[in-house]
């Protein structure tokens, strides 16, 4: 006789069952033929729709309780297949509640009691596991949501700074972003050079040339213009039509004297670099050479934010501004006239020569005036940039010289077409 021909069946089941008898889980024992023959208590607690499901199939249990059709089938034909089904995800509604169990189920052996021989198995509450993780998944979109808008809001304020940013001189620009105490509300009082400028005769320009034909020449004016007075460390407060004001020792200085040197350095660039420029303005339909009148005054100003709560003026005020707007009027069409500060300031330096001692309009005294001519120094003068060059063969004129690298990839592109088209013509 066999060992489980003298012992009780139902005990050896009970005690072989009694580790899940009080687990926290909902455990099962079902026969090879899947009869369930025992649950523990919590099987009872978790699914109480089911009563007593001892001697029940337990597909069919899975089927009341609400398992998925798919997942019975996945269920059944894991366990003859493979000995053992895992399950990690079941939605089941129980009274009004969406619950969320894991199944894990595996077949038993015993060589000496074969009523051992079932399924044994247990649900796994993953309800609140479950809720915590659709809970983290929900905060992670939202994240990414408003990342996404963060990111769209950081799009936009950079595509506003970069416009912005055309509408104020770079200094202005940086001490505006970087001054989070508001301290750009006050007003100082400071030593600087101005700077005064505007084309010949541009009134009757605009009468004869179309819109679109003006627009360039002074667009492509004002860019050659701005981008020589950065380069040279200035303060564009302004563009009126055709006259640009620059102003150098404010919101940065480099000292009185070096502030007014870069000011007159600023002016024989820009100087030169109209000159380079009659070519294309030519070709624009401009019918004479464009000429500049250009006036330097030094002294204090008050500096700071001036208008309205609706508008302000970053700019400079005081009577050096006036009188740098009277110089340029004054001046002869491609010179620079300064007065007696300026000279003082630069005459160890720079070559200049008296005009005349004159009382500008609104002015209680004469001042001395002079026109300059250069530096003194042959290597100063040599490090400047040259935007025009004539060879032999070949005349080179820069039209715009805001991006120098794209400048250079656009010669190499065209030698490129230059040597592929002499090779096409020789074959």
């Amino acid at each position: 006789m066999d060992l489980e021909d003298f012992l009780n069946q139902r005990n050896i089941i009970d005690l072989s069952f009694f580790n899940f008898r009080n687990a926290i889980t909902a455990a099962y024992f079902a026969d090879k033929d899947l009869k369930v023959l025992r649950v523990n208590d919590n099987f009872i607690k978790f699914f109480p729709v089911l009563g007593n499901v001892t001697n029940v199939y337990f597909p069919d249990v899975l089927s009341q309780i609400g398992v998925a059709g798919e997942q019975i089938d996945e269920f059944i034909s894991n366990i003859e297949e493979n000995g053992f089904v895992q399950i990690p995800e079941i939605h089941i509604r129980i009274e009004e509640e969406d619950r969320v169990y894991s199944l894990l189920s595996t077949r038993t052996h015993d060589q000496y009691f074969s009523y051992l021989n079932g399924v044994q198995g247990q649900f796994v509450d993953r309800t609140t596991e479950w809720d915590l993780r659709r809970e983290r998944e929900k905060l992670l979109d939202q994240k990414m949501r408003d990342q996404q808008i963060i990111e769209e809001k950081n799009r936009r304020l950079e595509n506003l700074s970069t416009r912005l940013a055309k509408y104020l001189s770079p200094q202005v620009y940086h001490s505006i972003f970087a001054d989070t105490e508001g301290a750009q509300e006050g007003y100082a009082r400071k030593n600087i050079s101005i700077f005064f400028s505007d084309i010949v005769e541009f009134t009757d320009l605009t009468d004869i040339l179309e819109p679109e034909r003006i627009a360039s020449v002074i667009n492509s004016y004002l860019a050659e213009m701005a981008s020589i007075a950065l380069d040279c460390g200035g303060t564009i407060d302004k563009f009126i039509g055709d006259a640009v004001l620059v102003f150098f020792g404010d919101p940065e200085s480099d000292g009185e004297i070096e502030d007014a040197l870069k000011c007159v350095e600023m002016a024989l660039r820009m100087r030169e670099r109209v000159a380079e420029l009659q070519h294309f303005w030519r070709e624009q339909g401009v019918p004479k050479e464009m000429q500049i009148r250009m006036g330097i005054a030094t002294g204090f100003c008050t500096v700071g934010n001036f208008g309205s709560e609706q508008r302000l003026d970053y700019t400079a005020l005081g009577r050096p501004v006036n009188l740098a707007s009277r110089l340029e009027g004054l001046a002869d069409p491609n010179s620079i006239f300064i007065d007696q500060n300026t000279y003082n300031l630069i005459h160890e330096h720079v070559s200049c020569e008296t005009v005349d001692q004159i009382t500008p309009k609104g002015m209680a005294r004469s001042i001395k005036v002079y026109r300059v001519n250069d530096f003194f120094s042959d290597d100063h003068r040599n490090k400047r940039q040259k935007l025009s060059r004539l060879g032999k063969y070949v005349q080179l004129n820069v039209i715009n010289s805001s991006d120098i690298p794209a400048l250079i990839n656009e010669l190499h592109q065209m030698q490129k077409d230059f040597e592929e088209q002499i090779d096409s013509s020789k074959n």
